[in-house]
């Protein structure tokens, strides 16, 4: 079944270290390609976060990868597998929809 994407998707890739940016990165685009084909439209924002002091606000970990998307980190530490970085994107877009689709509600209405 065909979804389609509703936003953006914002992922910051954190480390000190070029190569483990590197890698992630390559990771994030793998299922971002992969994901792209059930979700039409899809879109993400890939940032290198490369400051120690920006880091971290996200990680006690300097040197190898941190995977934050949508500001929740879902990654310290350690390379992910592409399949985890799919099912992590596909929880965010999932989570875009759910409150898109959510009506507003509305604080005056009359009883």
């Amino acid at each position: 079944m065909l979804h389609k994407a509703a936003k953006v998707i914002q992922v910051k890739v954190c480390s000190i270290q070029y190569p483990e940016r590197y890698v992630v990165r390559r990771m994030v685009m793998a299922a971002y390609h992969e994901l792209s084909q059930e979700f039409p439209g899809l879109e993400i924002e890939v940032n290198e976060v490369k400051d120690s002091g920006e880091i971290g606000c996200y990680a006690h970990v300097l040197v190898l990868p941190t995977l934050v998307i949508n500001e929740k980190v879902v990654c310290s530490g350690r390379f992910p597998v592409k399949e985890e970085v799919k099912a992590w994107l596909r929880e965010a877009i999932l989570a875009e929809q759910d409150q898109s689709a959510s009506p507003a509600t509305d604080v005056f209405s009359k009883k």
